[in-house]
């Protein structure tokens, strides 16, 4: 009964933001990123925020650095989708966020120091990887729910994380896809969803890492990851300025240029994640684990070269078409 209040609660306060998002023109304008080519509503991804106070107010808040850090993280994001604000203060405090995230990750502890600057690097780059890939109609949901639902199946075994988190954030996801996984999408996440749902998720999978002492479960986020790291070195190989706007990524290439249906590839890429992730969790070694590590980043590496080479020349002509 209580997911069922919060649910109901997390619907309201979803349409209330619609209000509020038209009454102060929150809105998000198609530009040369874009997928869309309609005025819509930003910031909806707010519930991920939201979510996250519902969830402390009705089980308590059982991490209170975490919770901090999310709402100092998120706040700046949707002051950043209301107006924007100049990228370095979004790093510092995204850095900030960070670093009070690790202490409930108890990562300032003796035999763990030695990570900290390793993992604030790449946990920042985590958050921002997941903001990049919110592009299209229901990918950011989507794919939220392929990270949670392993980390859900994990959790009753390992008990790393409070179950509660993980179903308040699940419950977040669907009432942002009920608005969002659209052909005409009535919202948009925003910064301030990706962001959100993305320290959200990663500090369920921090969790799980150090309960566990195995990075491996980076896996849990590789298909984000895969189409990241390795677009992000093709545009580096053309030259590009990687602080510009873009449709390089292979989801956009698939909407844009291939004109796959938005939704569609949100589930393509949400199937993926969870076949890689399952896959994962039924592997009980660790030798085992690392080995089918290394086998799904190769082939993710080797699935993004051959699309790419395939049909990027559709991009290059629709470049082109633009330049004339």
């Amino acid at each position: 009964m209580e997911y069922v209040i919060i649910a109901i609660i997390l619907l309201v306060a979803e349409l209330v933001y619609f209000r509020i998002a038209d009454r102060f023109n929150i809105i998000d304008k198609p530009n040369e990123r874009s997928s869309h080519t309609k005025i819509t509503l930003r910031g909806g991804g707010v519930i991920f925020l939201i979510g996250a106070w519902i969830w402390a107010a009705f089980f308590g808040i059982h991490y209170i650095w975490f919770m901090t850090g999310l709402t100092l993280i998120g706040l700046v994001s949707f002051a950043d989708d209301v107006h924007s604000t100049p990228n370095a203060l979004r790093l510092v405090v995204q850095f900030t966020a960070m670093m009070l995230m690790f202490i409930n990750l108890h990562l300032y502890e003796s035999t763990t120091w030695w990570l900290l600057l390793p993992a604030l690097i790449v946990s920042v780059g985590i958050i921002n990887a997941y903001n990049f890939m919110d592009g299209i109609n229901g990918i950011t949901g989507c794919y939220s729910l392929a990270v949670v639902a392993p980390l859900a199946y994990l959790n009753h075994e390992l008990h790393f994380v409070e179950d509660s988190l993980l179903t308040v954030t699940a419950i977040s996801a669907v009432v942002f896809l009920v608005f969002n996984f659209r052909k005409r999408a009535k919202c948009f996440a925003g910064d301030v969803g990706s962001v959100s749902i993305a320290f959200i998720l990663l500090f369920c999978t921090g969790r799980l890492i150090m309960a566990t002492g195995n990075p491996v479960y980076l896996l849990l986020l590789g298909v984000y990851g895969a189409d990241t790291v390795l677009t992000i070195i093709h545009r580096i190989k053309l030259g590009e300025n990687l602080g510009e706007a873009h449709r390089k990524h292979a989801y956009q290439l698939m909407s844009n240029e291939l004109k796959m249906r938005h939704t569609l590839v949100s589930v393509i890429y949400m199937s993926m994640q969870l076949a890689i992730s399952f896959g994962l969790t039924a592997i009980s070694d660790t030798t085992g684990q690392w080995i089918y590590f290394c086998v799904i980043t190769i082939t993710l590496a080797l699935g993004y070269l051959a699309f790419m080479k395939k049909f990027y020349y559709l991009h290059e002509q629709y470049l082109l078409a633009k330049k004339s």
